[in-house]
């Protein structure tokens, strides 16, 4: 009787816990829309904001994929040359450095999965944008592309 009261408790415990953690993750998890123009196209972008330290040092780290229109934005407090690099990272990125004003100071394409490189800004920039790889040329988004997003 004993091994089946705690097996009918641990039965209804899991599922309680997956519920509590999915809920924590989803309060973490800010969005933002970042629309880029070009030649008076727009393409929006529905990605999440890594504003902590914390989340800034998590990134995209262990993810298999992202959405065709998602990403991640790296903000920052004040402009500042940024640079990255792709360890655990496991799938290849395309990296906007976005200036204050909006402009493009860089892009980085198809950064290479696991690379201890350093991809780095050219100047000081206000942001950066990380998209799926080979998002940039797929859409033409070169960089006399203007980049905003709500904050």
């Amino acid at each position: 009787m004993r091994i089946i009261l705690t097996a009918l408790a641990l039965s209804l415990a899991l599922p309680m816990a997956a519920c509590s953690h999915d809920a924590s993750e989803a309060e973490h998890a800010a969005t933002t829309v970042v629309t880029i123009t070009m030649a008076g196209k727009a393409h929006r972008f529905d990605v999440e904001v890594a504003r902590s330290d914390a989340e800034q040092k998590q990134g995209l780290k262990f993810r298999t994929g992202l959405p065709a229109n998602g990403g991640m934005l790296f903000p920052f407090e004040k402009p500042r040359i940024a640079s990255f690099w792709m360890q655990d990272t496991l799938i290849p990125l395309d990296m906007i450095f976005i200036r204050a004003d909006g402009s493009i100071d860089r892009i980085a394409e198809n950064t290479i999965p696991g690379s201890l490189e350093p991809v780095a800004s050219g100047g000081e920039v206000s942001a950066v944008l990380e998209l799926a790889g080979g998002t940039a040329a797929r859409l033409g988004i070169d960089e006399s592309a203007s980049v905003t997003w709500t904050q």
